[in-house]
């Protein structure tokens, strides 16, 4: 089956779907966020098919939001690292953090906290405007064409 090249439309949503837009990606880079680097590890936590996780390894990989580094030559092993391109990825899974704790979290709470390292308290993401700093929501925006917009 042929997969719809989302990375082809103008439009920004769809261009970040293409890179992570199927369930395993934003899995993986959690796993990488806190630390879960190896292969074998990431398999062991995730309960991924091996065949599936290389694939979507090497896709990362390919596009940049993950590094590989060899740590064993016999046999072969890789740990990954996030890039600076997968660790901005990484803020935008803070933001689906908030809405599943908010609206699938339960009556059991959260299952993980977020300390900000700046004030040492335990916090959510806000979405802030990058002009006046007031926080931001869908309700706030009002969207117009950009440079990129197709015509």
């Amino acid at each position: 089956m042929q997969r719809t090249r989302f990375g082809d439309m103008a439009c920004s949503i769809a261009r970040t779907l293409d890179v992570i837009g199927e369930p395993w990606s934003p899995l993986i880079l959690r796993d990488v966020y806190v630390g879960i680097t190896r292969f074998d590890q990431i398999q062991q936590d995730l309960g991924i098919s091996r065949k599936v996780l290389a694939e979507r390894l090497r896709w990362l990989v390919e596009n940049d939001i993950l590094g590989r580094r060899e740590y064993s030559r016999h046999p072969p092993r890789h740990e990954y690292a996030l890039t600076d391109k997968g660790l901005e990825l990484c803020d935008l899974l803070l933001v689906m953090i908030r809405w599943g704790d908010r609206w699938t979290a339960g009556e059991a709470g959260p299952p993980v906290l977020h300390r900000h390292r700046g004030c040492g308290e335990i916090s959510r993401v806000e979405l802030r405007c990058s002009t006046c700093e007031q926080p931001m929501h869908a309700t706030d925006i009002d969207v117009l064409p950009g440079p990129g917009a197709a015509l």
